[in-house]
């Protein structure tokens, strides 16, 4: 058995870098330090739902062919297609996003990735508001206010609360008991239950409460005595809490990323934060969930100058959240081919997206069977970022890390995979 060391977990965006692999037989049969999830990830790698060879749906049953054979009918797809659309992208590696930026403007196709369903609200409020970031180590070494608002890491980030908010830093050298813990949600969540105050405000409430405590930050009375469904006087405590703090750091979530009021929620949560640095240091972090869907965002303004639903219909990048998004052009019966990569749409998306998904050739490159998969025409898989191949993946806070390659497999990786399909494409319009 061999152990593996300083393994970074491609789970979620906390992407933790402590992880210790036990290889047996090419084969991860262990972890140390893994949450529960991040565990799972490693040693299920292999399994009874893992796909080893490429498929072709004919006459409704999938048939195995060669990589050859579904890199050549993939890049027919894409070219024979009038708006294909290339959707995922948040579970692999930033060198093979680039390379599919490349393939979506040489086919002149739709790129976007799961920001679309999940933090594009923020994405579109840093366009308005900036963006007062950190990084993971300074709320570990200096946070004595941690604020977690709409989100749940306790079950979706599970070592996020021992490893940043609770853990000892250089300036809290107690741990948790140098910090002050307050979460913003309508549930008694898990992540509730271990807080120091919890404000547990009623659902899609969160634009009024940003807004009256930025109201008291600003020196301003509120009129009323309740705020969304909180008591003026705890809603006074805790800007107060605030405004003492030493280092604060407001982490938040899809909680109030998809209640009413979307992006303008992180607008003000975005301008309270700013408010606050007339009293105290402040910061805020999106609490991203799959491990690289940060990094997609930042290849893609890289290429685009666009982080999310660009359009390269016209060779050049075009950028309309609500028009050029995945969702929008599926329900709206434009998208006439699908890529899929290193997500599940199939399993999230709405109805009227799935239909069309169902009228369409829709390519799946994914290792494992999924509710897309079964969905799909052509499933190439790939080898597994972080367990099979290398590469590199943006935490939550935006700090790169590279992956490693913990076992060894015969399968492509999917920057080899995007980077055939290119190849093949540009051949196939050549010879038009």
């Amino acid at each position: 058995m061999e152990l593996v060391n300083n393994v970074i977990c491609p789970f979620c965006g906390t992407l933790c870098d402590d992880i210790v692999c036990k290889v047996e037989d090419n084969e991860v049969v262990g972890t140390f330090n893994a949450c529960i999830i991040g565990h799972s990830k490693f040693v299920h790698a292999e399994g009874a739902m893992r796909y080893t060879k490429p498929l072709l749906r004919k006459d409704g049953e999938f048939v195995e062919i060669s990589y050859d054979e579904a890199i050549e009918k993939a890049a027919q797809i894409l070219v024979d297609a009038q708006r294909p659309l290339m959707y995922g992208w948040s579970c692999t590696e930033c060198e093979a996003q680039a390379a599919g930026m490349a393939l979506a403007e040489d086919v002149r196709a739709i790129i976007d990735n799961t920001a679309s369903v999940c933090h594009g609200p923020s994405l579109l409020a840093v366009h308005d508001t900036g963006y007062p970031v950190c990084t993971l180590g300074e709320v570990k070494n200096r946070a004595d206010i941690v604020v977690y608002w709409g989100c749940n890491p306790f079950h979706a980030h599970p070592r996020h609360m021992a490893r940043h908010a609770f853990a000892r830093g250089f300036f809290r050298e107690r741990g948790r008991s140098d910090r002050t813990v307050i979460v913003v949600d309508p549930r008694k969540s898990d992540t509730a239950k271990l807080a120091d105050i919890h404000l547990q405000l009623d659902y899609n409430k969160d634009y009024e409460l940003v807004d009256a405590m930025r109201s008291i930050l600003m020196g301003h009375d509120v009129l009323y005595d309740e705020v969304a469904g909180i008591p003026k006087d705890q809603i006074v405590g805790a800007v107060e809490a605030l405004k003492e703090a030493q280092f604060g750091i407001l982490f938040f979530g899809m909680g109030i990323t998809h209640s009413l009021g979307k992006h303008r929620n992180i607008d003000t949560a975005i301008m309270m934060v700013q408010d606050l640095n007339n009293f105290a240091k402040w910061t805020l972090i999106p609490m991203r969930g799959h491990y690289n869907v940060n990094g997609f965002n930042q290849v893609c303004t890289w290429e685009s100058g666009y982080p999310f639903c660009v359009d390269y219909a016209t060779g050049t990048p075009r950028y309309n959240p609500g028009e050029t998004g995945s969702n929008d052009v599926l329900q709206n019966k434009e998208a006439d081919a699908m890529m899929v990569v290193a997500s599940d749409p199939g399993a999230h998306f709405p109805q009227r997206a799935l239909e069309r998904m169902a009228e369409i050739p829709v390519i799946a490159v994914e290792p494992h069977r999924t509710p897309t998969t079964v969905m799909a025409d052509l499933i190439i898989p790939p080898a597994i970022v972080g367990i099979e191949a290398e590469g590199t993946a943006y935490r939550m806070d935006g700090v790169p890390l590279k992956m490693k390659k913990v076992v060894k497999t015969d399968l492509l990786s999917d920057l080899e995979i995007m980077e055939k399909i290119l190849e093949k494409a540009k051949e196939i319009r050549a010879s038009k």
